[in-house]
């Protein structure tokens, strides 16, 4: 990997400055100072000789020194920090440096002054730069000294606007097909409209016939998707999903050999998170002037970025500060990211998660023995918190559920699998030709599973997992899981706008599967409580109304599918217990039902925000959990 040089710079000059870099008079200082070792710069050194960028960037976001002591040192020298976010800038000495040079080399012009470049530097004693403003204005440089992260938000905030727009609008202009910036298409309005018209002139001309026939059809179809999931989960429960990378495989591989690997934590006011993140990035055991970690901040998230300035130790991430442009979800963010990452490999986590300390050789150990048709490996997840209360046990059995017998199902049986929202480990260059995330997607990941499956790529699941903290509050959980079902909803709208072309893309089994696992999982929820009030009228309060309206033969049908639905889910949440051996939750398995009910709540939610705000991302607060340590049990 090169750095990225300007024109009129040529790689002598490069040369010679990495030469200089240990002897700058900054360098000295942080000698002085004892911040940072003859190891260190050995280290270092390396480093720039493998990937470029510049020493302090370096210095600063691969852990050698605190952000801290850093200015500590500077301020001590002579050299104070300057808050140059207010700094007054000309445009058209700020466009004269590409975002990505600024970024590197922690710098910026802001404008010209008395014959001079006003310039922000994070390190003063950068002769590449110095020279790059020389060439450029024909001016000498007047030095500004200011943090790197007050440099890099100024930078992204005044350069970064074709790189937002390319995450925001790229996948609607290269395949409009498959963004979800349209929610309804005119055919779907019109499908939607006459059977909305058609049903009320079904009441209106003979109510109870009308009635009947919904009521048969809504329970013969709750009846059938539930059906289809136990089918899943038996088919799962037969097969081994997990693909085996072995200890002694990890321990044979070579360091050297590595790929740089990205990983993206996108954040938005997680200052209470940040100094557990960086611990849990520490013991990745990876290489780690291998890793390129974006933490990457919204322009006007404030606490995160500060919290990140005031840490008293090293952190092993570069920011990246994304700039304002709706919508504000993740996966706009993660599509800025891609433009400054470096990786062969990418995988994204929240700022809670804590992975496999091996996970990501694992990947690169899967990858190699993969075809080349795999473009994702996706890690299992599971909670570290699972015995907090009610909801995170039922939180543990429904992921214990889906990884460990759902996922194998789909698999098996060659069906589109929705990707889960962190840990998948991506083919950086395959993703970017795939489109990326869609950043009007507020399940992004599953949307990028079922595209991902129709351009025919595969999707291992490895046997390696990532920590999570389960939802402990029951509002919290409502605000996350509307956000997921209305991203089903999303994603079964955009898929399903040419049945006939989906058909062809991903065969009928796939269009099956996908309607009756992504589409249907909605309409469960929404369609659960009124079963549920039918069942609850005819035997409880024996209303003779309802005994009027339907017949006793299809009443029994509706309390047949509501009790076998119910009885069936109870089954496979109890199955989901023995791979993992929790059984202390197997009899929260009978709870189920309640649990449905929230979910119901949720995906009424969901379809509210569906129709009046479809691309809002309801905010899930993390943190919450007073559980530290993950029970690390094998998967």
């Amino acid at each position: 990997m090169s750095i990225l040089i300007p024109e009129g710079i040529g790689t002598g000059s490069f040369d010679a400055y990495q030469d200089s870099v240990r002897h700058s008079f900054i360098s000295e200082f942080l000698r002085q100072d004892e911040f940072l070792s003859e190891a260190d710069f050995d280290k270092i050194d390396y480093i720039l000789s493998q990937n470029g960028t510049s020493f302090i960037k370096i210095a600063l976001n691969f852990g050698f020194i605190s952000r801290k002591n850093y200015e500590r040192s500077l301020t001590s020298a002579g050299y104070p920090f300057q808050n140059i976010r207010n700094e007054a800038h000309d445009t058209a000495v700020v466009s004269k440096i590409d975002l990505k040079f600024a970024d590197e080399r922690l710098a910026l012009p802001l404008r010209i002054e008395n014959d001079k470049v006003i310039t922000a530097m994070a390190d003063p004693s950068d002769q590449l730069y110095l020279d790059f403003i020389r060439v450029t204005f024909n001016l000498e440089p007047e030095i500004i000294v200011a943090s790197d992260l007050d440099i890099t938000w100024l930078s992204h905030k005044l350069l970064g606007e074709k790189y937002v727009k390319s995450a925001v609008f790229e996948l609607l202009n290269d395949d409009p097909g498959n963004s979800a910036l349209t929610t309804f298409t005119t055919p779907q309005l019109v499908v939607i409209f006459s059977f909305l018209a058609l049903l009320a002139a079904g009441l209106v001309l003979d109510f109870r016939i009308t009635s009947i026939i919904v009521n048969i059809i809504l329970s013969t179809f709750f009846l059938f998707t539930i059906t289809f999931k136990l089918f899943l989960s038996l088919v799962g429960s037969r097969f081994e999903l997990y693909q085996a990378v072995t200890k002694s495989e990890v321990k044979s591989i070579d360091d050297d050999e590595l790929p740089i690997y990205t990983i993206h934590l996108p954040v938005y006011k997680e200052d209470k998170l940040i100094k557990k993140l960086i611990w849990n990035l520490q013991s990745i055991d990876y290489p780690r002037h291998k890793l390129d970690i974006k933490l990457l901040i919204e322009e006007d998230d404030d606490k995160t970025l500060n919290a990140v300035r005031n840490l008293d130790f090293p952190a092993i991430f570069e920011v990246i500060v994304v700039p304002f442009h709706m919508p504000k979800t993740k996966p706009k963010a993660c599509n800025y990211g891609l433009h400054f990452s470096k990786g062969k490999f990418l995988t994204i986590y929240d700022a809670e998660d804590i992975p496999d300390t091996d996970q990501l050789k694992k990947v690169v150990a899967m990858f190699n023995k993969l075809p080349e048709s795999y473009i994702c490996v996706q890690c299992a997840l599971n909670y570290f918190n699972r015995n907090e209360n009610f909801l995170t046990r039922m939180f543990t059995l429904e992921y214990s559920y889906w990884f460990d017998y759902v996922l194998p199902g789909l698999d098996t049986l060659d069906i589109p699998i929705p990707l889960g929202g962190t840990s998948n480990h991506f083919k950086l260059d395959e993703l970017v030709e795939l489109g990326a995330w869609d950043p009007f997607n507020v399940t992004e990941d599953a949307d990028l599973g079922v595209r991902a499956y129709a351009k025919g790529h595969k999707i291992a699941v490895i046997n390696s997992t990532t920590y999570e903290e389960a939802n402990n509050d029951f509002f919290n959980w409502i605000r996350q899981r509307s956000r997921w079902i209305k991203g089903y909803m999303q994603t079964y709208l955009v898929h399903m706008r040419n049945p006939a072309a989906l058909i062809r893309k991903i065969g009928i089994k796939g269009f099956l599967g996908f309607n009756f696992f992504v589409g249907a999982t909605p309409i469960m929820f929404l369609i659960n409580p009124i079963l549920l009030l039918i069942f609850i009228a005819y035997v409880v309060f024996d209303l003779t109304f309802i005994r009027t309206l339907f017949p006793d033969w299809v009443l029994f049908i509706s309390i047949f599918n509501l009790m076998v639905g119910n009885i069936l889910m109870i089954y496979v949440n109890m199955m989901a217990v023995f791979k993992r051996r929790f059984y202390e939750l197997i009899l929260f398995a009978i709870a189920n039902p309640v649990y449905w009910l929230m979910h119901s709540v949720a995906a009424y939610k969901g379809l509210y925000q569906l129709i009046v705000k479809p691309f809002y991302w309801e905010k899930t607060n993390h943190g919450l959990s007073k559980a530290n340590n993950p029970n690390r049990a094998s998967v």
